[in-house]
């Protein structure tokens, strides 16, 4: 299953020299072949007698991180809508996207949002899931952005990536939580100790960092804002991230997590509105819309706060009708987004204002247009898959477990109410989209572009997902045993069998809510210009677009002032601060902990060498604070060095001496030829409250270094390391100097990037030299 991930990174690394010769091969015609591979190596696991798969690469064993891949009927459901999905858009692109584009650029940020994608469904291992979760966030947040040049598209991107990333970084504190409660990294582990979990003080707070997680990523309402504004990504981005993959991120992390938190009532209470009040807000503000994409978008959010409500409901059926859903909504969705950038490429425009009378000119586009719209509003009829899914989740808002709290309880009784109140918008908006672009006076000649038929490249894609709603829709059960019950088991853990069938008899209460979404939204649809002006007044000037755009700005303004605060370019101020901080943290730590550890018995007597070598040490330390000449500070202070070196002598440590006298040498003659070359020092008048601060901040830091240093003496918490060195040195350094073993060999990397760094400032030092040289001679 490796493969899945390291196929597209891999690919990834060579398409921007595949981009090079795109005017003799478009690059999109090699990249084709890397989701179809993927998606024909796991076609091989439909069937019903399928079980789970793992798959364990070493990474990170002490933290107990590992490339973790499990492969059951949730993954495989998701990765084959990623690969499938994958390969009809890339497809697709190469006929939407001209070959003047930045082929190289859109086809590595697709791929590599696809292998972000393929990581988040097979891995089993929480942190490297996370890994992959942001991965898919900044590669949507470069496909939204990819016309850069467009303000509108930059807006997009930042806002999605910040949205998401903020959920993100909420689920990774909840992974952080699980991990720290269960002992374990793995998933599957976790669901083996979902009592545990269930137990654990931290559930509240677990549950609500992981829904922050799904809820962002899945546009549920308040957090939908982002995915109107991502439409302004080219329309093959569209069609796949906001369609079949990237917003079904966080359905899959409420999927896979159910097992845990199915039986705790605040998981069905949070996830079971947050899904239906998307449902209804998203479908309603999308008959608002007047540009094509964007109907599509709140159309979206509907669709996904549908099946998120489902999710949160729990029961068997609602379970198998959410994965059923997942399947039916990729398949309409992502073709009428196709339908949408077909319109767009050959009118020049996605304003549903100026199109209408299409069906003449594009009957093929229409057509699908019709098959997808009207499987997506859930219509009665049995070729059309949207319909089946519909219905099994009117069935599960009639179905719901009533063995919950009070306020749960109310939650029961106004379900389904609020169900029909959204597929009634549902219906609508997908009438409004069809009829408003297909039907009615024909206006071509107001059009940018005299519309036509798109080539058979553009259309091949869309046709063969409408083929799939068509198919879904009349053998429904062709893909429930092959992997949609294997879903629903791995989301419900149990075993779920579902027979789908059309038809349930005249009194099937699902059917009768069907029919009711049916009449009431065919009445709303045809006086749809006579209620319009209820917008006004809902959502009116309300706008959670407007709430994030003020917290922006402010934190931009609000984050200059702080920064402008201590970012004055003084360098006292900056060396004041770094060392406050760090003495008042420590010191605070070190109080709160019991780290504050003095001892004074088990110390070397001390003499009048010792005293008469550190009062020397202090007057040198002193005298470089008075010293008015540079060279004459340098020297002051080599004497605090070289005094140290004393002291290792006198107690009788040889090789610290040496290893002291060395570097303080080195030190001093560094010091004495870089300040040759500085101007003289200079006295600065300074305030008394200047130089109490001053004194403040030093005494406080040498008081931290002085109390770390007696305490690390005093204290017993660890075994010394000093008797491993002591004993190895020799054995695995090949020296007896054992300060120099463990600079070189034990800690060799450290010194290596030490050097490394002092080589870099001494060419960055040469190069100033250099440029002072010849400015002198000019």
């Amino acid at each position: 299953m490796i493969f899945a991930v390291l196929l597209p990174l891999l690919i990834a690394c060579l398409i921007p020299f595949l981009s090079k010769i795109k005017h003799k091969i478009h690059t999109g015609i090699v990249v084709f072949f890397v989701p179809f591979v993927i998606f024909l190596y796991f076609i091989q696991f439909l069937g019903s007698t399928f079980s789970p798969v793992r798959q364990t690469y070493s990474w990170i064993p002490s933290l107990s991180i590992n490339f973790d891949f499990y492969l059951d009927g949730l993954s495989l459901l998701f990765v084959l809508l990623i690969s499938g999905i994958g390969a009809l858009v890339v497809l697709y692109s190469i006929y939407y996207l001209d070959k003047t584009e930045r082929l190289g650029h859109f086809y590595v940020y697709l791929i590599l949002f696809m292998a972000g994608m393929l990581g988040v469904v097979l891995s089993d291992n929480v942190f490297v899931m996370y890994t992959f979760w942001e991965l898919t966030s900044i590669s949507s947040f470069l496909l939204i952005g990819y016309w850069h040049f467009n303000e509108r598209s930059r807006y997009g991107a930042l806002k999605s990536m910040l949205i998401t990333i903020f959920g993100g970084l909420s689920m990774f504190g909840g992974f952080i939580l699980l991990s720290v409660i269960t002992d374990t990294t793995s998933i599957q582990a976790m669901i083996d100790q979902k009592d545990v979990i269930l137990e654990s003080s931290y559930l509240p707070l677990i549950l609500g960092f992981i829904l922050l997680g799904a809820f962002t990523k899945s546009a549920q309402f308040p957090f939908h804002i982002w995915l109107p504004d991502a439409m302004e990504a080219p329309t093959p981005v569209s069609a796949y991230l906001h369609s079949a993959t990237m917003v079904k991120a966080g359905l899959f992390l409420v999927a896979r997590f159910s097992p845990i938190f199915a039986s705790y009532e605040w998981f069905f209470i949070i996830v079971s509105i947050a899904g239906i009040v998307t449902l209804c807000w998203g479908s309603y503000m999308a008959v608002k819309q007047t540009d094509l994409k964007a109907i599509l978008a709140f159309s979206t959010i509907s669709q996904l706060g549908m099946i998120m409500a489902m999710l949160g409901f729990g029961t068997k059926v609602a379970v198998f009708a959410a994965v059923f859903h997942i399947l039916n909504h990729a398949t309409f969705k992502g073709s009428l987004f196709m339908v949408a950038g077909i319109v767009d490429h050959e009118t020049g425009t996605r304003d549903i204002r100026k199109l209408g009378g299409l069906l003449t000119f594009m009957p093929i586009t229409a057509t699908l247009a019709l098959f997808g719209t009207f499987s997506m509003a859930g219509v009665p009829l049995p070729f059309l898959n949207g319909f089946y899914s519909k219905e099994l989740f009117f069935e599960s808002s009639l179905g719901l477990n009533e063995n919950v709290g009070a306020f749960a309880n109310f939650l029961i009784d106004i379900i389904p109410a609020l169900a029909v109140f959204g597929s009634i918008f549902t219906f609508v908006y997908s009438m409004y989209f069809f009829f408003g672009v297909f039907a009615g006076r024909k206006k071509e000649k107001s059009l940018p572009k005299k519309p036509h038929e798109a080539p058979i490249g553009m259309l091949l894609s869309p046709i063969i997902l409408v083929a799939l709603v068509i198919i879904i829709g009349l053998f429904p059960n062709l893909v429930n045993g092959t992997f949609l019950a294997h879903a629903a088991e791995a989301v419900k853990g149990e075993s779920i069998e579902k027979h789908v069938k059309y038809w349930h008899g005249w009194n099937y209460p699902a059917f009768i809510m069907s029919l009711i979404v049916v009449g009431v939204g065919t009445l709303l649809f045809l006086t749809r210009k006579k209620w319009r002006k209820v917008y006004s007044f809902l959502p009116g000037r309300m706008s959670l677009n407007k709430i994030y755009d003020i917290s922006v700005s402010k934190l931009d303004v609000y984050a200059n002032n702080v920064t402008g605060f201590y970012m004055n370019g003084s360098l006292r101020l900056y060396v004041a601060i770094i060392f406050s901080t760090t003495a008042i943290v420590t010191l605070t730590i070190m109080a709160l902990t019991g780290g504050l550890n003095i001892q004074f018995d088990d110390l070397a007597d001390v003499t009048v060498v010792e005293v008469s070598v550190v009062v020397v040490m202090i007057i040198a330390a002193l005298g470089t604070i008075f010293a008015k000449n540079n060279i004459a500070a340098i020297l002051i202070l080599g004497v605090v060095g070289y005094g140290v070196s004393l002291l290792f002598v006198i107690y009788r440590a040889p090789d610290l001496a040496l290893t002291q006298l060395v570097i303080e040498t080195v030190t001093v003659a560094l010091f004495l030829l870089c300040f040759f070359h500085l101007p003289k020092l200079q006295a600065i008048k300074e305030s008394g409250k200047t130089k109490l601060v001053n004194a403040i901040i030093s005494l406080g830091f040498g008081l931290m270094m002085t109390l770390i240093g007696i305490s690390a003496h005093s204290s017993d918490w660890f075994d010394s390391i000093a008797d491993y060195f002591l004993k190895t040195s020799y054995s695995l350094g090949g020296g007896h100097n054992v300060v120099n073993v463990i600079l070189v060999d034990m800690r060799g990397l450290d010194t290596l990037f030490e050097i490394t760094v002092l080589g870099i400032a001494a060419l960055a030092i040469y190069s100033l030299v250099k440029i002072k040289r010849k400015k002198e001679a000019e």
